[in-house]
């Protein structure tokens, strides 16, 4: 696997366009468990993200997901633009100087967007957060070197699937308590659609 600047920005590109097109689903999840904004927010951010990448003449892949991370910490409201620019800009750090990225330097950069996340966030895995799907999927790509993009997207479906039977202890869902049990985090389904996506790219979809 080596994926190369056009990849990189068919990612952005692929995610924006899963987040707009399920911005109501993931609307409908925060409005069980947070503030209801979270659909709003992420479809307004990565079509903010975009937007910016679309007319660039990018070379290096960590210089397309430095520019997405800005924009989603400056257009993405909430505690969600903070976490998402973070792990972004964290990938962005890992992979800088790397012309084409490999499944070794992805791996490394999902690891660092994972600890950007923990510390950004000060959480941990099982408390019901974005943070789940993030450091499953990290996991994942560190223990799995030959696999296929389907396999990514199962892997992160389940990730998210998992966060359903979780009690919420970050976050406006925290307040929900044991009342959050049974609903999927809104941060997990927007990290769901973000690794699909990038499954997709991966299988060569760009």
């Amino acid at each position: 696997m080596e994926l190369t600047v056009q990849d990189a920005v068919a990612w952005i590109k692929k995610s924006n366009e899963k987040i707009q097109a399920n911005k109501d689903y993931l609307t409908d999840l925060d409005q069980t468990i947070g503030d209801g904004d979270h659909g709003i927010n992420m479809a307004r951010g990565f079509h903010e993200t975009a937007e910016k990448i679309a007319g660039q003449d990018y070379t290096s892949y960590a210089d397309v997901l430095k520019d997405t991370a800005m924009t989603l910490m400056s257009k993405v409201g909430g505690a969600s633009g903070p976490l998402f620019g973070t792990a972004f800009l964290k990938m962005s750090q890992a992979l800088q100087g790397s012309d084409a990225v490999d499944h070794q330097t992805l791996t490394s950069g999902l690891e660092e967007a994972v600890n950007g996340i923990k510390q950004r966030g000060k959480a941990t895995e099982g408390e019901k957060t974005l943070l789940d799907v993030w450091s499953r999927m990290a996991d994942f790509f560190s223990h799995e070197t030959d696999f296929a993009g389907e396999k990514v997207a199962e892997e992160a479906k389940s990730a998210m699937e998992q966060t359903k039977d979780m009690m919420a202890t970050k976050g406006r869902a925290a307040y929900f308590k044991e009342r959050s049990i049974g609903h999927i985090d809104p941060g997990s389904a927007s990290s769901f659609y973000i690794f699909e996506a990038l499954a997709e790219v991966i299988e060569g979809g760009t």
